[in-house]
C-alpha cells in the first residue's frame, strides 16, 4: 500500500504545477502508465518557473519538497469510475497542501564586496552578511578547475589554490531552507609564491642566501636580523636569485626573510629561515708539551657560537688531531725529533672557521742511536753516538754495578770516562733541547776487562818447576799463566789463583805473565810481566879420584853460568863437603875403609839445583894396628899386624942400611915373612894397604925396629920406641 501511495504521489506531482516564491516552477514530462496519461486526468496542470530562478537551480530533493505548490483541478467526469479517481486526487491535494504549509524561503544571494590574495595558495573574499544564512559556499574557478570552501561568515578564504593565478570567485549563502544561487563572479589573482631559500655561511662574517626563480616575479626583497631580536635589520632588494650579507657577527644565529614581487609591485608570500654564521678563528693559542708522555695540551680562548673545536698537528710525515667541545684538547702519540705546526679551528652547524696561524712545536729529540762503546786503552772508556734531529746537546750517563754513576754533558757526539777493571757499566745517552729530555733509548752494558793479578809470588819448587800464587781479582773467571823464554812457551790455565809451571829449563830466564780472563771481555792483555830465572842445572859428576888415602878429587860437568857447586860425600861416618865455582873440588879427611855417596849441587841466586846423580865412593883400607916383628931364624923376620875393617891387601916394607926388604902376604893373611934379612941393623917398618889398582898407599905410620944378631934365633924384635919416621 505504501508503494502505491508513493507512485500515486509522484504521478500526481508530475501532472501538477509546483511553485514557491522566489523559486522556479517545474513541469515534469508526461508519464505514461497502463496506456493512460496523467494529461487525461489533470489537463489543467501546467508547469510554471519564475524568471528569478532557473530550472537548473532545483538540484536537490529539498528544492522540490520545500518549494512545490500543487494546484489540482479535477475536470474529467466523462471516464468510467470518475468518482473514485476524484477522491484519490482530493487525498493527494491534501497532502500537497500539507507540504506547502511546511515549506520555508531560501536565503538571498550574497554580493561580493572584494576578493584579494595575501597568500599564494588562497584568496580571501569579503561580502555583506545575508539574513538567515548559516554558512556560505565560496567557489574559485580556474578554467576547468573548481575549488570550493564552506565558511561561516565574512571574510572567508578559499585555500588550495595555485600561486600567481587568476580565479573567478562566486559565493552562495546557505540556510536550513537551502542555498542561494551563486553570486555574480569576481576576479582575483593569487599572489606570488614564496622563494624557496637555501642559506649558508661561507665565512664567519657572512651569510649567502640563494633561491630558485619564482613564477611571475620580477624582483625580490631579502632581510636579515639576529634571531634574538637584538641589533639592526638589513634589507636588500634584488632581481637576482642570490644575495650575500656581510659584516655579520661570527657564530651568531640570524633570521632571514624573503619574498618576491610582481610587475605591479605586489609582494608575494615570504619565506623565513634561520642561519648561523660560522664561528670566528680561535685566539690566544697556548701549547704545553709533555716530554715524558710525548703529548701536547693545546688551549685557546672560547669562540662565540662554536659547537666544536678541532686541533691539527701537522708534520712532514704525520697528521694528528683531536676534537672537543671545550677550550682545550690533548694530542697524543707525538713523535720525538719532529717539528709540528699546530692550528685550531672552530665549527658549528654553519661550518668551520679558518684555522689559526700555526704555532710551531718542536718535540724532544729522539734518543741517540748507534751507540758505540770502546775501552782503549784499558781504564779509559769511550762512548760515541750518532747525531739526532732537534738535539741541542747530549748527556751520557755511566753507572757501574757497584752503584757509582758519572755523566758528561757535551754538544759533541762522544764522551770519555775513566773506568776500572772488572766492572760492568750501564750506559745510556739522552739528547736535550728546549722541549726537554729525549725518551730513554737502549741501555747498553759494557764489562771492562778483568783486573790483572798484582801480587804474583813465584816459588821455585825445583829447577824445572815454578809454583805461582796470587790473590783473586775482580772480574776474572779464569787465569792463564805463561812462561816465555824467547822461543818456548809453557802455560797453564786454572780458575784458582795458583798455577804450577813444570817442564821448565833449568838455569833459564823466563818472562812470566798471569792473564785474567772473562767470557764477556776475554783476556786482559795489559797485565804486566815479571822475570824469573830457574834454579841452576844439576851438575854431572864425571870423575872421582883418590890423591891419597884421605884426599878425594871430584870432577863434574855443568852448563850453568856463575854457579857455586857443592860436593857432598855422605857416609856412615858423617858428611864431608867441598865447594867450588869451577868444575872440581877435593874432599879431604875422609876416613879410611868407609863407603860414601857423593853428589854435587849447583847454587845461584835463583836457587839450588837438584842433586846430581850420586856416585858411590869407598875409601881405602886403614893402616893396620899392632904391628910387631918376630925372628924366624938368623936371617928371617915375620911381620904381624891386626887388619882394619874391610877387606884390603897389604904390603910390608923394611927399610935398612943394608937394603929394602919387601913382602906381600897372601890375601886374607895378616902377616908377612921376610927371609934373608941381615941382622944387626935398624929397620924402618911400614905396613901399607894396597888399593885395588895396585897402588900402595904410603900414609900409614912407620915403626923402627933394631934387629940384633946375638941371642936366640927366635924371639921378638926389639922395638926402638918410634911410631913414625918422618
Amino acid at each position: 500500500m505504501a508503494y502505491f501511495h508513493s507512485l500515486l504521489f509522484f504521478s500526481l506531482c508530475n501532472t501538477c504545477t509546483c511553485q514557491s516564491p522566489g523559486a522556479p516552477s517545474y513541469r515534469s514530462a508526461p508519464h505514461r502508465r497502463g496506456g493512460a496519461t496523467s494529461q487525461g486526468l489533470f489537463p489543467a496542470l501546467q508547469p510554471h518557473i519564475p524568471a528569478t530562478r532557473s530550472a537548473a537551480h532545483l538540484e536537490t530533493k529539498e528544492d522540490l519538497a520545500h518549494f512545490v505548490v500543487c494546484h489540482v483541478s479535477a475536470q474529467s467526469n466523462r471516464m468510467a469510475g470518475a468518482r473514485v479517481k476524484f477522491l484519490s486526487v482530493v487525498g493527494f491535494s491534501l497532502i500537497c497542501l500539507k507540504m506547502v504549509a511546511s515549506t520555508k524561503t531560501a536565503p538571498e544571494i550574497p554580493t561580493i564586496d572584494q576578493a584579494y590574495s595575501k597568500i599564494s595558495n588562497s584568496i580571501t573574499v569579503e561580502w555583506a552578511t545575508v539574513p538567515g544564512a548559516t554558512s556560505y559556499l565560496l567557489t574559485a574557478k580556474d578554467g576547468n578547475t573548481v575549488v570550493e570552501t564552506m565558511v561561516a561568515n565574512s571574510p572567508g578564504t578559499v585555500t588550495g589554490l595555485k600561486a600567481a593565478t587568476l580565479y573567478q570567485i562566486t559565493i552562495r549563502s546557505i540556510s536550513p531552507a537551502g542555498r542561494s544561487q551563486a553570486s555574480p563572479p569576481k576576479q582575483a589573482k593569487t599572489v606570488l609564491a614564496a622563494p624557496i631559500l637555501q642559506v649558508s655561511s661561507p665565512s664567519s662574517d657572512s651569510i649567502l642566501v640563494q633561491w630558485e626563480a619564482v613564477y611571475m616575479a620580477i624582483g625580490f626583497s631579502v632581510s636579515i636580523m639576529q634571531a634574538n631580536g637584538l641589533g639592526r635589520i638589513w634589507k636588500e632588494n634584488t632581481t637576482n636569485t642570490s644575495l650575500t650579507f656581510t659584516s655579520l657577527d661570527s657564530g651568531t644565529l640570524y633570521t632571514i626573510k624573503a619574498y618576491a614581487w610582481n610587475a605591479n609591485g605586489t609582494p608575494g608570500d615570504d619565506s623565513t629561515c634561520n642561519q648561523r654564521t660560522s664561528p670566528g678563528t680561535p685566539a690566544n693559542i697556548q701549547v704545553s708539551f709533555d716530554s715524558g708522555a710525548l703529548k701536547a695540551s693545546v688551549s685557546w680562548a672560547p669562540t662565540e657560537g662554536a659547537f666544536n673545536y678541532t686541533v691539527m698537528a701537522l708534520s712532514d710525515s704525520s697528521r694528528l688531531s683531536c676534537s672537543t667541545t671545550f677550550s682545550s684538547c690533548i694530542i697524543y702519540s707525538l713523535q720525538c725529533g719532529t717539528k709540528y705546526l699546530i692550528s685550531v679551528s672552530a665549527s658549528n652547524d654553519a661550518g668551520s672557521s679558518r684555522s689559526t696561524s700555526a704555532v710551531t712545536l718542536k718535540t724532544v729529540a729522539c734518543a741517540p742511536g748507534r751507540v758505540a762503546i770502546q775501552e782503549d786503552p784499558p781504564g779509559h772508556l769511550s762512548v760515541a753516538w750518532s747525531n739526532v734531529d732537534l738535539g741541542d746537546y747530549y748527556v751520557a750517563f755511566v753507572k757501574s754495578d757497584d752503584g757509582l754513576e758519572v755523566h758528561c754533558n757535551t754538544s759533541l757526539t762522544q764522551c770519555n770516562f775513566l773506568s776500572e777493571c772488572g766492572f760492568t757499566y750501564f750506559i745510556s745517552v739522552f739528547a736535550y733541547n728546549k722541549a726537554g729530555q729525549s725518551p730513554l733509548g737502549d741501555v747498553f752494558n759494557y764489562t771492562t776487562a778483568p783486573c790483572c793479578p798484582s801480587d804474583i809470588n813465584p816459588v821455585l819448587v825445583s829447577s824445572d818447576r815454578v809454583e805461582i800464587v796470587w790473590s783473586p781479582v775482580r772480574g776474572a773467571e779464569l787465569y792463564e799463566t805463561k812462561a816465555v823464554d824467547g822461543f818456548n812457551v809453557v802455560e797453564c790455565n786454572d780458575t784458582a789463583p795458583a798455577c804450577t809451571l813444570s817442564a821448565l829449563e833449568c838455569d833459564t830466564k823466563y818472562n812470566i805473565t798471569v792473564y785474567s780472563f772473562s767470557e764477556v771481555r776475554g783476556s786482559n792483555t795489559s797485565c804486566t810481566s815479571q822475570f824469573i830465572t830457574t834454579a841452576p842445572c844439576s851438575p854431572e859428576i864425571k870423575n872421582i879420584s883418590k890423591d891419597d888415602f884421605s884426599m878425594i878429587n871430584v870432577r863434574w860437568q855443568s852448563t850453568n853460568d856463575e854457579a857455586t857447586y857443592t860436593v857432598t860425600a855422605q857416609g856412615e861416618k858423617g858428611l864431608h863437603q867441598c865447594s867450588s865455582t869451577g868444575e872440581s873440588c877435593i874432599l879431604g879427611g875422609l876416613p879410611c875403609g868407609s863407603v860414601f855417596s857423593v853428589t854435587a849441587v849447583a847454587e845461584t841466586p835463583a836457587g839450588r839445583s837438584l842433586p846430581s846423580y850420586s856416585v858411590p865412593l869407598e875409601t881405602g883400607a886403614c893402616c893396620p894396628l899392632g904391628v910387631k916383628l918376630y925372628r924366624l931364624g938368623p936371617n928371617g923376620i915375620r911381620i904381624h899386624w891386626q887388619a882394619s875393617r874391610g877387606s884390603a891387601n897389604y904390603s910390608t916394607d923394611l927399610y935398612g942400611s943394608k937394603g929394602i926388604f919387601t913382602c906381600a902376604p897372601s890375601a886374607g893373611l895378616s902377616f908377612c915373612d921376610v927371609t934373608e934379612i941381615p941382622c944387626g941393623d935398624v929397620y924402618t917398618v911400614m905396613v901399607s894397604p894396597v888399593a885395588e889398582t895396585g897402588l900402595k898407599l904410603t900414609f900409614c905410620p912407620k915403626k923402627i925396629y933394631s934387629v940384633t944378631c946375638s941371642g936366640s934365633t927366635l924371639g921378638m924384635v926389639i922395638y926402638r920406641g918410634k911410631r913414625n919416621v918422618e
